[in-house]
């Protein structure tokens, strides 16, 4: 299971490096590939499909990876809550506005739920909300009360709604003019994005991580979860965003990142106090 998650996890990242490219290079002048009728084939293909194979390669490391970690019930468990939970607060959102604000997604991430929510959406909300809980898991594991339920599900919940603190002002920014992948129908304070939307976020993951570990029923083996793969697609994640908000000039988004996701993430990935390495995590 472990080598399908690092095949998976490494496609990831290819895909994710195909993506900037064509963001930040190809989609602004696809005269440089005209002379090449197989890089213009190519071009045409990668338009309408890395965005949703960055997604499917995530989403395929992390339930290879659960499987090994915690086993395949408790992350299909995980994943089933994560999938149902975020497409209904999505076509909620699409529809009325709550608890989002309203918006709307254009036809880059694949065919659409309801006409409205791209079918990718719900497994991005899986992967790199599987990903931050894991890593609430280990950080929480430094600590003597590592059984506790609510820390890890609230710290999973902060980590994956800082991570939009720099996606969606880089993905729907005005400053992107060449592609959009969601385009907001009222203009917030946080650079352009309403502050509701983060409360939207954050209500949104902690209901499903909050049940989805509930559905555990019992809590997994802390010393199991190797954090370098759920740190990896984390941070890839986070820095992809961050390189997008950087070419349209957000620095501030980008800072944001760095001192609110990755720096807490990269807690999970220091190694455990000798005296509480035999702790087990929720």
């Amino acid at each position: 299971m472990k080598r399908l998650a690092v095949f998976f996890f490494g496609a990831h990242i290819l895909a994710l490096a195909l993506g900037i490219f064509g963001l930040l290079s190809a989609v602004q002048n696809p005269a440089q590939f005209a002379g090449n009728s197989y890089a213009m084939a190519f071009y045409a293909w990668a338009i309408g499909n890395v965005g949703t194979v960055d997604i499917w390669t995530a989403t395929l490391a992390m339930l290879f990876f659960g499987a090994a970690s915690i086993g395949w019930r408790r992350t299909l468990l995980f994943a089933v809550a994560a999938v149902c939970i975020s497409a209904a607060a999505e076509l909620t959102g699409t529809k009325t506005g709550f608890p989002f604000g309203g918006y709307e997604y254009t036809s880059f991430l694949g065919w659409k739920l309801a006409g409205r929510v791209p079918y990718t959406v719900p497994l991005s909300w899986f992967y790199m909300g599987f990903a931050s809980y894991l890593l609430a898991v280990r950080i929480i594991q430094r600590r003597s009360d590592a059984n506790a339920f609510w820390p890890g599900v609230l710290l999973g919940a902060w980590l994956l709604m800082a991570w939009d603190l720099v996606l969606d002002p880089a993905m729907a920014s005005d400053r992107l003019t060449y592609i959009h992948f969601w385009v907001w129908k009222e203009h917030g304070a946080y650079f352009g994005m309403p502050l509701r939307n983060l409360a939207g976020w954050l209500g949104t993951g902690l209901a499903f991580i909050a049940i989805g570990r509930l559905l555990w029923g019992g809590p997994a083996d802390a010393r199991r979860i190797e954090p370098w793969l759920p740190f990896g697609n984390y941070a890839a994640n986070v820095m992809w965003a961050m390189a997008l908000s950087l070419s349209v000039g957000l620095w501030p988004t980008a800072l944001a990142a760095i001192a609110l996701s990755l720096l807490p993430a990269a807690l999970a990935v220091r190694p455990a106090p000798a005296s509480l390495r035999e702790a087990v995590g929720t």
